[in-house]
């Protein structure tokens, strides 16, 4: 069980896997108000930053469930970098119908909300693990812009232009899904660029190591043509955040 190949390949440095920086990750824990020992699952939770720093500055404790493993590994790491081994543990697995035994405080899914087949899906996974009174978080995408095209649309990696909503409804429509939006943070261009262009840079050593490779091909293919798509589409269109929900 892994994730594609290629996605190993192109984020193998990066720390988040979304366009978090280190400063939203920090805002957000900040925001949920967290209080040392409350429990925090995280369905997709890659290499691991959000649930170590969180148990480094607010003494959580947490469960991580990542297909990669080499991010699961890398998630590992870094909790015995932070010297929070003993209050987070990172399992390599899918986190598709994960339910936890022990019911957590939070329960996160940030950006991977193909978990549960949608959004709608997703948050009702994720109440399956949640205590009462607990908070439910969720990472997505929504157009800072209606795109004018569905070729636009499709320049940002979206099937469609209906594949998100504009900020406003993506927040009604937790709403009417019976939640209570009880905080947001969101991501900016700059956010977008550290998590794209960080990309290129390793797609080019990663070329120069691997010559022969088979994805070597793929590879520079995205390496040449990721910039102008980033600048064009993404990082004009796209917008992301964290919403944290409250059942009514």
């Amino acid at each position: 069980m892994d994730i594609p190949r290629i996605f190993n390949i192109t984020e193998s440095a990066h720390r988040i896997h979304n366009p978090f920086t280190p400063d939203k990750l920090a805002t957000l824990g900040a925001a949920l108000r967290l209080e040392p020992g409350a429990r925090v699952l995280d369905l997709g939770s890659g290499s691991g930053e959000m649930l170590c720093t969180w148990a480094r500055d607010h003494g959580i404790i947490g469960t991580g469930i990542d297909m990669s493993r080499l991010f699961t590994e890398q998630a590992k790491q870094r909790a015995e970098e932070l010297g929070v081994a003993r209050q987070v543990q990172f399992i390599h697995g899918d986190a598709a119908g994960y339910v936890s035994d022990e019911k957590a405080d939070v329960v996160a899914c940030v950006g991977a909300t193909w978990i549960g087949g949608s959004v709608a899906g997703t948050i009702e996974l994720l109440a399956r693990s949640l205590r009462a009174g607990g908070v439910i978080l969720i990472g997505e995408p929504y157009w800072r812009q209606l795109p004018p095209t569905e070729d636009i649309a499709k320049g940002c990696l979206a099937n469609s232009i209906s594949d998100f909503l504009i900020l406003p409804e993506l927040i009604a429509s937790f709403g009417k899904l019976g939640y209570d939006v009880v905080e947001m943070v969101l991501a900016n261009q700059d956010g977008w660029d550290r998590y794209e262009a960080a990309k290129w840079l390793t797609m080019r050593r990663w070329l120069e190591a691997n010559p022969d490779d088979e994805l070597g091909e793929e590879v520079r293919t995205k390496l040449s043509s990721e910039p102008e798509r980033h600048a064009a589409y993404t990082r004009e269109y796209l917008g992301w955040g964290v919403f944290a929900l409250m059942p009514r």
